[in-house]
């Protein structure tokens, strides 16, 4: 056994002196590994093991806290200030955070799929846990006080008989740089202070007030710009361009060509757009035609090999009766964006110390970082990645790939930072889209209409192609002269899930199967959006409990509430239905009420969503009137941080699910605009109400992506109620809703 295991905690105190986090992470490492025989640490703490690498007691009567998580809108900086003040018993104004700088935070993995607060804020809630037994041990020995008698205030440490050290008068000696224990319970909730309440979030106020808070907005001292010239289509590939007089265009600095990767660097940005310009009126292009067109993407995807047949759940009926009838459904979702309402962007330096540094609204940071490290023949530890927010995003945006043009055009023009953001045409022909998809759904009941044999199947092609650490992922990699080649994606497995994310319906069913074809193909660029294939999985499950609750004559509250055996989801359930006023709503003409419910992921956030609507049966518009959500996000830290959570997933999901569809012929994108991509205006909003369960010592769930799939299935389900229509492909558009209502149909 190592000497320092057998130490006391106090005798290895009286050698050690302060909290000092002058700690670095190697950018080439991955994720750290415990040792398979220490014990597992509560959340990110498992893979980072150091409390040196999370906190810092700072001499100036302030905490630093290092989280490898981002800030994309979602409150999660102000919600782990929050925890990490209540745990230190300080105020909330001394803590000071630090996120997503991968030369000095903790490497946390992409900040996706709702796991900042079961893993980020759990890791801080320990660490900081045991940071604070730590000061009381280094209080007691100063004071020579039991540590059992002294209390703490904003950060000063009391003793009965009067005496007192604050935590800043305790930083004195060697840095300490020692793993977590685990062994230190955090707070129970009737201790906190701030855990719990709607503080207001660190980040909008720079926001409200204009200040330039986002990456779009900074603009460093000695700036240059880019722009880049990207081809036609995908498989297009550059045969020759104009690139000497482009050179000699006023305030050029650079153009730069490689393979099929073409860009300018310029002093200004208008003289860099003019360039870009003059580069793609010259270029010569050889042009494929081979995409499957909009319209033809569903059966596509049907017809398609897939790459793998994945059996997601498998869970035959053994035994009992003979289905009295058998009812089937088929769903349906389109290609659609993230339409972040700025470009992406990034500015990127080609040190004199030889270090790449890039500012960036990237999701992935430390991947990103390998990945471009990679991309452009330097060391892992040559590339820095700072994390700047972004106007912005839910998903794998275009952030990555601007990330590594800066970086591109960086390298022509050392020791000059180059600002990159794509023009609007750019980031809507050319980012990673939300995958198409086909569900199907099939359910034996018997004549109660109970189900007895449920079957879903999914055509999907891929949710995830993140940078991960390879430049193939990275979109100018693969139009280089020597082009990375672009890895084949694999689809998550349990319990997170990817194409089939929420396709295990949480209800209890005698025979449950799930059959996932995964299609690795792409025809247009695919990754990443909110809730990856749960948008789609939920939408097909929800709406087809409705449509089973009309064939059995059951309202469809009731219906779900039959197969539901999960407390938790039985509560929020009916939350929602009782806040909307399911059972005294009266039904009028034009008008339908409808509701939809899922347990994210079915590991983290419940939340069921209940919309009222109105059809205008003229034009097919479909007016959304209300809506009501609840939510059990297991114990709650932030209540409006989670409220805006649910409420802006419920729009955005109206959004996706009026609007949104990504239009292509055989050979490129046709949505390049808002007129041609259009989405939810401000006037099209409804009121939104959220009722938010809270569970007071339970784990914080994820609740980021909880409400998008609710919500389209609720929609639909109000539709039908409104017009007697079921409408299965989204989006429900007037000119779909119009065509449906005058074949007085199923849709």
């Amino acid at each position: 056994m190592h000497k320092e295991l057998t130490a006391s905690r106090r005798g290895f105190l009286k050698t050690t002196g302060y909290l000092s986090l002058a700690f670095a992470i190697p950018l080439d490492s991955a994720l750290s590994q415990a040792n398979p025989n220490t014990p597992r640490l509560p959340g990110d703490l498992q893979t980072n093991r150091k409390l040196s690498a999370w906190l810092r007691v700072n001499a100036n009567q302030t905490v630093t806290l290092l989280v490898g998580k981002v800030e994309l809108g979602q409150g999660i900086l102000t919600a782990v200030s929050q925890i990490c003040a209540d745990e230190l018993d300080i105020d909330l104004n001394r803590v000071q955070v630090i996120s997503g700088d991968t030369a000095l935070v903790p490497n946390e993995g992409v900040t996706a799929g709702s796991f900042s607060m079961p893993y980020c804020a759990t890791a801080v809630q320990h660490a900081s846990a045991e940071v604070r037994a730590i000061l009381l041990e280094l209080a007691a020995e100063k004071l020579n006080q039991p540590v059992n008698s002294l209390t703490v205030q904003d950060g000063k440490v009391l003793a009965s008989n009067g005496s007192n050290v604050a935590y800043w008068d305790l930083i004195v000696g060697e840095s300490l740089n020692r793993e977590a224990t685990g062994t230190i319970k955090p707070k129970p909730a009737s201790q906190h202070r701030y855990i719990g309440q709607s503080v207001h979030r660190v980040d909008l106020t720079p926001k409200i007030l204009g200040e330039a808070k986002f990456l779009q907005e900074h603009r460093p001292a000695g700036m240059l710009f880019g722009h880049l010239v990207r081809p036609p289509t995908y498989a297009a590939k550059l045969l020759s361009v104009n690139a000497a007089s482009v050179q000699k265009m006023p305030g050029v600095m650079k153009v730069v060509r490689n393979g099929s990767f073409l860009g300018v660097v310029a002093q200004r940005e208008e003289q860099a757009l003019a360039a870009a310009n003059a580069l793609n009126a010259s270029a010569k292009w050889e042009v494929e035609k081979k995409l499957p067109t909009h319209d033809g993407i569903f059966d596509w995807l049907r017809t398609t090999k897939p790459n793998r047949v994945i059996n997601t759940k498998v869970q035959p009926r053994v035994g009992g009766e003979t289905p009295a009838k058998t009812i089937e459904a088929t769903y349906y979702r389109p290609y659609h964006m993230h339409a972040s309402i700025g470009t992406s962007a990034a500015i990127a330096t080609m040190g004199a110390d030889g270090v790449m540094l890039i500012q960036t609204h990237s999701q992935s940071v430390f991947e990103t970082s390998i990945a471009i490290a990679k991309m452009l023949g330097l060391e892992p530890s040559k590339v820095r990645c700072q994390h700047m927010q972004g106007a912005g995003c839910y998903g794998h945006n275009m952030a990555d790939d601007a990330a590594a043009d800066a970086a591109l055009l960086a390298m022509a023009v050392p020791g000059k930072p180059v600002r990159l953001q794509y023009t609007r045409e750019q980031e809507h022909k050319w980012e990673p889209y939300g995958s198409a998809m086909v569900i199907q759904t099939k359910a034996g009941v018997d004549a109660n209409g109970n189900v007895l044999d449920w079957d879903l199947q999914i055509w999907s092609t891929p949710h995830g192609t993140r940078p991960g650490g390879e430049p193939g992922n990275l979109l100018s990699a693969r139009y280089l002269e020597k082009p990375f080649v672009q890895p084949v994606p694999t689809n998550g497995g349990p319990p997170n899930y990817a194409a089939d994310r929420n396709g295990i319906a949480l209800y209890d069913f005698a025979g449950h199967q799930v059959l996932t074809h995964f299609i690795t193909d792409m025809p247009v660029r695919v990754s990443s959006t909110r809730g990856l294939g749960a948008y789609a999985n939920v939408f097909a499950i929800e709406s087809f409990m409705d449509e089973l609750a009309l064939a059995a004559n059951i309202d469809p509250l009731t219906y779900r509430l039959r197969f539901l055996k999960d407390e938790r989801a039985r509560d929020v359930l009916q939350q929602a239905a009782d806040k909307f006023g399911w059972n005294s709503w009266k039904k009028t003409i034009n008008r339908g009420r409808g509701i939809g419910f899922a347990r994210y992921k079915n590991i983290a956030g419940y939340c069921a969503v209940a919309l009222e609507v109105e059809v205008n049966p003229r034009n097919g518009r479909i007016r959304v009137m209300r809506a009501v959500a609840a939510a059990d996000s297991g114990h709650i830290v932030n209540p409006d941080g989670v409220s805006n959570q649910i409420e802006g997933g419920l729009i955005q999901s109206l959004s996706w699910s009026l609007k949104e569809e990504v239009k292509f012929d055989d050979t490129q994108i046709l949505s390049t605009d808002w007129n041609s991509y259009p989405i939810l205006t401000f006037s099209e909003i409804p009121p939104v109400e959220v009722v938010l369960v809270n569970r007071p010592g339970a784990p914080f769930l994820g609740t980021g992506e909880a409400s998008q799939g609710p919500t389209s299935a609720a929609l639909a389900n109000a539709v039908f109620d409104a017009t007697g229509v079921r409408f299965r492909r989204l989006p429900l558009t007037p000119e779909r809703v119009k065509q449906g209502l005058d074949k007085k149909g199923t849709a």
